[in-house]
This record gives C-alpha cells, structure tokens and sequence, in this order.
C-alpha cells in the first residue's frame, strides 16, 4: 500500500476506519477520499474489497464497496457501484453507459439528492438508490444547506419508489426516527471515525439493523 506515494498513515487510518465498520457489520462502505489521484483511489479501492471478503470469509455476510464519483475506479477495482453527487456526471448519462453494457448487470448506480425534486429526477434516471439529507445538523453537510428533517425525509420516501438512505448527522440516537420516517437504511460516519471501542461500534451497528427488521 505504500508503492504509490500513499502515505503510511493516511493509509493506515482509512484502512483501519474501514475494518471497524465491516467487522461492526455494515451492508456498504463508501470510499470517499476525494483528494487521492486515480491510481491511489484505485489502489485502496481494491485493498478494501479485498478487506471486505476477508472479514466475509465463512460467513454470509459481505458488505459491498461503493466508490464515491469516479466511475473508472469503480470498475477498474471491481467495486459493487459508483455514487454520484452534485459534481458528478449527470446520473442519467452515467445509468445509460453502464446499461448499455459497459458495467456488470448488478452494478449499483447511487446519487446524493438534496430535495424532493433532485429525488424524483433521479427516480427517473434510473438511480438505484439514493442519499437524501442532510437530515440532522452536521459539520461535513453545512455546504448542502439547512437540515432537511424527518418530515421531508419522510416526504421523499413516500414519493419516490427507490430505496432511500437518510445521511446527515445521523447516530444511534436518531437512528430510529428515520427508518420511522421510510428511510431504507442510515449512512454514518463519526460513529466510525471518532470511536475505537470496536464492541461498541458492533453494538451500535446491530441495534441499527434490529430497527429496521422491526419496521412493518
């Protein structure tokens, strides 16, 4: 992991970062190092698939790794889909690529939106999924705006018929009240990088998933 000029640190952290959320038992990782070089992301991209299947190996469950933006990363490491967000390519154009045959079939194509009408065109386009936030107040979401809330949150899973990830501030605490709200599922990230007590972080991860198995 250090041919390539990564640093041994910065490697080190996202790696162990990663091996904390898949051993807590996650479904995805997202990559989202923005500022690494093509062959760097693609670098750790195939180091944390390969994570993935380790921690998988004699169980059933293999959490899938999606690549934030780059596309060619995404399918040069084999990665179970690429998420697109405001500086993307057009999700349209993306979906029609990879469905003419120049992605593997179960390729997921995921896109962050930010209202009810970037929700519905992704529906649209095709997306498989979507990130909708931010729903609670987040230092990393300031950018996108003031916190969208459950009740918009709510509005949009009613609306639109694709899965539906509630992102933004989102912890064990409030977890409840998105999955209450429609949300398919929650993405999180100070619970992974501001905790090392790994017993906890499974803890967290489980209660989360029990939620969601008790939704009707």
């Amino acid at each position: 992991m250090t041919g390539t000029g990564m640093g041994v640190s910065l490697t080190s952290t996202i790696l162990q970062n990663i091996q904390l959320a898949v051993h807590a038992g996650v479904d995805w990782v997202q990559l989202r190092e923005k500022d690494l070089p093509a062959g760097q992301l693609l670098e750790l991209a195939r180091a944390t698939i390969h994570l993935s299947k380790e921690q998988a190996a004699g169980t059933d469950h293999q959490p899938q790794i999606i690549v934030n933006d780059r596309l060619d990363v995404a399918l040069a490491a084999r990665a179970y889909g690429v998420h697109l967000g405001r500086e993307s390519a057009p999700v349209r154009d993306v979906v029609r690529w990879c469905r003419a045959g120049n992605a593997p079939n179960r390729f997921a194509i995921g896109v962050s939106c930010h209202s009810l009408e970037e929700a519905r065109e992704a529906e649209t386009a095709k997306a498989d999924y979507i990130f909708f936030g931010p729903v609670f107040e987040t230092p990393s979401k300031q950018t996108f705006g003031m916190p969208q809330g459950t009740e918009r949150l709510a509005e949009v899973c009613r609306t639109v018929q694709l899965p539906i990830i509630a992102i933004g501030g989102v912890d064990q605490e409030n977890t409840a009240r998105c999955i209450r709200a429609g949300a398919a599922g929650i993405a999180a990230i100070r619970i992974f990088q501001q905790s090392r007590d790994a017993k906890a972080v499974t803890e967290s991860v489980a209660s989360m998933h029990n939620l969601r198995r008790e939704e009707p």
